[in-house]
């Protein structure tokens, strides 16, 4: 078992004075059979009015907030300690699992399977594209097992890929992803998901943290780990089994998991309405740091930005 001490800060600066805001965010981990969630607090500056702690349609826990105090300024600060240990879906036979065709069939004709399906369906930032049928197709012949498959998409996109932090942002539409091969791990999360989705399966976006290691001799950096995304495909037999194409590699002990949904709009870490604000600068701080090395608290502002990651999205 590994315990991770996580601080996520995000820290909007406006042109303007905001007046009134509403936000919504994800950023308390999710209980899961491998992870153990010992505490999130939540510190926001200025006061919020109320925050109010719920559960979304996917079962993630998150708050919505709102803010009456004039402000030309807004942190968001989540604090968070998780164990995990690994996932036995790490360790299962791919071999084994049925053919991609079996579950496209189970999934369409046994109702018990209805919430699975919905993730099946084009949502607001994966819609059905020719260039995902085309690139999906070598990964899955027929009678291939389905977890054969996934992995052979998993490097496929690992290796067809580059990451490139600038290249995208969350409004670049897919296609234009695919036609260029560049992004972040919200684009490949999303690849992913576009292509299962394209032959008949139900795929879903996970996001959370993912432990990062700093070369020899070099420290790491205060704030400047990054949240992460990867993709879950359906499997009836099996259950959700997740896999991270921006690695590579199948999740285990180091993917520390906030929530899921149809794509990243349903679980973006911080996202509202304001009255007022302009223009505003976003800046964004992450550290997830290992028991082992945490002796004492993250400092409480981060020194640098993350280097990785998906970049949230910015209030409206």
């Amino acid at each position: 078992m590994t315990t991770y001490h996580v601080r996520h800060s995000t820290r909007y600066e406006y042109e303007v004075p905001v007046m009134h805001a509403h936000h919504f965010v994800h950023l308390r981990p999710r209980p899961l059979a491998h992870q153990t969630v010992h505490l999130t607090e939540l510190e926001i500056s200025p006061d919020a009015r109320g925050i109010f702690r719920q559960r979304d349609y996917f079962g993630n826990d998150c708050d919505a907030i709102e803010l009456l105090t004039t402000h030309d300024c807004l942190e968001v600060t989540a604090r968070s300690v998780v164990s995990l240990v690994p996932s036995p879906l790490a360790e299962v036979d791919l071999g084994a699992s049925p053919t991609w065709e079996q579950v496209v069939t189970q999934l369409k004709q046994d109702t018990k399977f209805l919430r699975e399906r919905e993730l099946g369906f084009d949502s607001p930032l994966v819609r059905r594209h020719a260039l995902l049928q085309s690139y999906v197709s070598p990964s899955f012949p027929a009678g291939r097992p389905i977890l054969q498959g996934v992995a052979d998409l998993n490097r496929r996109i690992y290796d067809d890929f580059t990451y490139e932090p600038a290249a995208t942002d969350v409004s670049t539409p897919l296609g234009k992803v695919m036609r260029e091969r560049r992004g972040v791990c919200q684009d490949f999360a999303h690849v992913a998901i576009g292509c299962l989705r394209s032959v008949g399966l139900a795929a879903r976006y996970v996001s959370g943290y993912l432990e990062t290691t700093p070369p020899p001799g070099v420290p790491r950096l205060v704030g400047a780990d990054a949240s992460h995304a990867w993709a879950s495909v359906f499997v009836p037999a099996i259950g959700w089994f997740d896999f991270d194409p921006t690695n590579g590699t199948l999740p285990s002990d180091r993917h520390i998991t906030i929530g899921w949904g149809r794509d990243f709009s349903d679980v973006s870490p911080l996202k509202g309405v304001v009255v007022g604000g302009g223009n505003h600068r976003l800046s964004v701080g992450v550290d997830v740091i290992p028991k082992r090395e945490s002796s004492e608290a993250p400092p409480a502002n981060p020194s640098k930005p993350p280097t990785s990651g998906p970049p949230p999205p910015a209030s409206v």
